[in-house]
């Protein structure tokens, strides 16, 4: 590539709108531009990097018995009802109607097109197990589109899909693509976990997440600081055993508590510490009504875990509605006595504790669960670092990540309403069992921004480099110089080396900062060095290591360079 012909639109100022690193980088070095809210143009530089993501997908999949197929985008209402999902998905889903008013919608995922496939091509035990997969555009109306390319409205995905007689086939499977993750993301040079997480709308027997860290993630997880112990989980499923607080020799009993609402109020008034109160929050969940739910003083109640402890999404109530429940307003309300049901975060099972008295202005002290109010006991609070981990006792750190990929036990969810169905060897008909994997290229490539770039740019891992070498011409104008720079660059690409030459008549400034913007991972310079001593100077974008060498030695050169980084 020649950047004199090439679109490679760089700016020296951060956009406006943008927050996250990974979206500031991607802008300013032309990989993107924004078409709408949550929908990009990947330019040339940013399409190399897909592509780079995607051969590897395929060499990943291909190793471990994939197929590729393509699916269509737009999926007919018929298959999304019988799997109960166009009800159960709200506004994420794009929905329209054809010409004849035909309810239609945009795919999100491929599971229901899946099964509807299976159910007519496999027929026989004969012919299981088969991985097939895709990597196709994806569409999501998400609520608030951010972080660049990171939280988008339209996405490519690869997908994949495992077809297997029974879970212990399904197990081999779903092993099989944790361990082409692994190598995927191993592949791409990023740091990643891999943790326990909550099936969501995608439903199944279970779940586990790649999780890259980065400030601009949107996700949370715990991790015990043992190496030797690995629990990892989303802080959706995540369970911590918080230190008790001393509790003090109290009676239960009502005490005035006038004008506070908040737990720190409270506190403070009584001369306590906030880990000895209950927060009691009230929720109107669609079929169980009203339910109390309750966390230590000092905890957050996290609402996934609540759902999933009801078995459907319930809301917090309106102040009007809690009064109306309990007779008392929002902070001043609590379990003794409630006339809904109560559900209990795990860490309230002892002690003796300062609640709400369902009457305003006043607290109970002393009260107990079990003793002053019956409840279901419950994980409920978002664990927090420093909290024991419940599978060695070691402390907890909590993480902010991103999610680069997941996989899915699905099952039979899918397979048993579509009917996909096959013929065991004693003629039996049974469900397919199925399992479900996605990553999102354009998430590995935001996030090898995230974990590898510097005040001057972006420093791309190896792999998934748009380009291996920017060659930097400094004397545009200079025949012997014009002459080294082609004769370099023709020489990378004759190797293997995938070249830019910076050809353009600016300055020599100019070139080096775009340079290390683009984070292309090797630099030549031809310029004064070659003039006065018919050298060049080849330098490594990430360690900064400089090697001096004459024309023809620049390939070996870049290969010592490149042997000393660390990833692919």
């Amino acid at each position: 590539m020649r950047r004199s012909r090439s679109l490679v639109p760089t700016l020296r100022e951060d956009p406006a709108d943008a927050e996250a690193l990974s979206h500031r980088l991607m802008v300013r070095a032309g990989l993107v531009r924004q078409l709408a809210a949550g929908v990009y143009v990947y330019l040339p530089l940013g399409q190399r990097v897909l592509d780079k993501v995607s051969a590897i997908l395929r060499e990943e999949m291909n190793a471990i018995g994939g197929q590729e197929i393509t699916m269509p985008v737009i999926h007919p209402a018929e298959i999304w009802r019988e799997s109960g999902r166009w009800d159960a998905i709200g506004g994420e889903m794009f929905r329209l109607k054809d010409r004849y008013g035909r309810d239609m919608c945009l795919g999100m995922t491929h599971e229901e097109v899946v099964a509807w496939l299976a159910a007519r091509e496999i027929r026989s035990y004969r012919d299981l197990p088969q991985i097939w997969y895709q990597i196709q555009t994806k569409e999501r109306d998400e609520a608030r589109p951010r972080s660049g390319v990171l939280r988008t409205r339209e996405f490519v995905m690869k997908d994949s899909y495992t077809l297997d007689p029974d879970t212990e086939a399904l197990e081999r499977s779903y092993a099989a693509h944790e361990a082409a993750y692994r190598r995927i993301f191993d592949r791409c040079g990023l740091r990643y976990h891999v943790v326990q997480s909550d099936p969501g709308m995608m439903g199944g027997l279970g779940s586990h997440e790649f999780m890259a860290p980065s400030p601009a993630g949107e996700d949370e997880i715990a991790i015990c600081r043992s190496p030797a112990c690995g629990y990892a989980a989303n802080v959706e499923l995540a369970t911590g055993v918080p230190a008790p607080p001393a509790f003090p020799a109290w009676t239960r009993e009502e005490v005035p508590t006038p004008g506070v609402r908040t737990i720190a109020e409270v506190a403070a008034l009584l001369g306590i510490d906030p880990r000895l109160t209950i927060k009691s929050l009230l929720y109107v969940a669609p079929k169980a009504g009203p339910v109390l739910a309750l966390v230590r003083g000092d905890h957050a109640l996290h609402e996934r875990k609540l759902a999933r402890a009801l078995g459907e999404e319930p809301r917090p109530a309106h102040p009007d509605e809690v009064r109306e429940a309990l007779g008392a307003p929002v902070g001043s309300v609590g379990p003794v006595g409630a006339p809904v049901p109560v559900l209990a975060d795990e860490a309230l099972r002892a002690g003796a504790w300062v609640v709400g008295a369902n009457r305003e202005g006043f607290h109970l002290r002393g009260v107990a669960a079990g003793r002053d109010f019956e409840c279901r006991f419950v994980d409920l609070h978002t664990v927090a670092a420093g909290e024991a981990c419940p599978r060695c006792g070691t402390p907890l750190d909590v993480e902010r990540v991103i999610e680069i990929g997941n996989i899915f036990k699905l099952g039979t969810k899918y397979s048993v309403p579509l009917k996909a169905m096959y013929l065991d060897e004693a003629g039996h008909e049974r469900p397919i069992v199925m399992g479900s994997y996605g990553i999102g290229p354009a998430r590995i490539a935001a996030s090898a921004v995230e974990q590898g770039s510097d005040a001057d740019g972006i420093v791309w891992p190896w792999a998934i480099a748009p380009y291996h070498v920017y060659i930097v011409l400094v004397g545009a104008k200079d025949a012997a110089q014009v002459a080294a720079a082609e004769a370099i660059y023709a020489a990378c690409w004759r190797q293997g080396l995938e070249a830019i030459l910076d050809d353009r008549d600016e300055r020599p400034g100019v070139k080096f900062k775009d340079a290390d913007l683009l984070g292309i991972p090797v630099r030549v310079t031809v310029g004064n060095a070659f003039a006065k001593e018919g050298v060049v100077e080849v330098r490594c974008r990430r360690t900064r290591q400089e090697i001096r060498t004459s024309c023809d030695g620049v390939v070996d050169a870049v290969r010592t360079l490149r042997a000393g980084l660390a990833t692919p």
